[in-house]
């Protein structure tokens, strides 16, 4: 099924979030996989990052700094009826110039604005603290925790859900 939404998002960043095309999963996949982001995603095959490309209720985007890729995001819900969309993933391989918090903000400014969402919500790994951080900074409120919810490796993780509300972002 064919996106039916137009994506060009600069603002005031020096990023770009762009619909990810099929030629950029290579360059995905090795993002979602190094060592330094993958304690802290959980990790999609190719052909279940194919399908999120063409389903029109996801936007699977790459995070774009001139002409290189230097992370994505998942958004899920695009077509949710309660006007509540997931903020599923955000990987960013450039870190330490304020990317994610760039994309983080067109992310916010993309589902209030173009999408018209009521809430836009996360889950973060209870042990990635410095995202965890980076969310509350950016208007996110911790809503609860899973306990134990996600099995990784031979331990489980606790995810905290947390959220932001269109009245919320407009505040901001």
């Amino acid at each position: 099924m064919r996106k039916s939404y137009k994506i060009n998002f600069m603002s005031l960043t020096q990023i770009a979030l762009l619909p990810t095309t099929s030629k950029d999963l290579d360059t995905i996949l090795d993002m979602e996989r190094s060592p330094e982001n993958a304690p802290y995603i959980f990790q999609w095959e190719r052909d279940r990052h194919a399908a999120a490309i063409e389903d029109a209720n996801i936007a699977h985007l790459k995070i774009v700094l001139e002409d290189e890729i230097i992370g994505y995001v998942i958004l899920i819900g695009l077509n949710n009826s309660d006007r509540s969309i997931e903020f599923r993933r955000i990987v960013v391989a450039k870190k330490g110039y304020g990317y994610g918090r760039q994309a983080i903000r067109l992310v916010k400014e993309m589902v209030f604005n173009q999408f018209k969402a009521h809430r836009l919500w996360l889950d973060v790994m209870a042990h990635n603290q410095k995202a965890y951080a980076l969310y509350l900074s950016e208007g996110f409120t911790e809503e609860g925790v899973l306990r134990e919810s996600y099995k990784q490796g031979d331990r489980f993780i606790e995810l905290k859900i947390m959220s932001i509300l269109e009245q919320e972002y407009r505040l901001i």
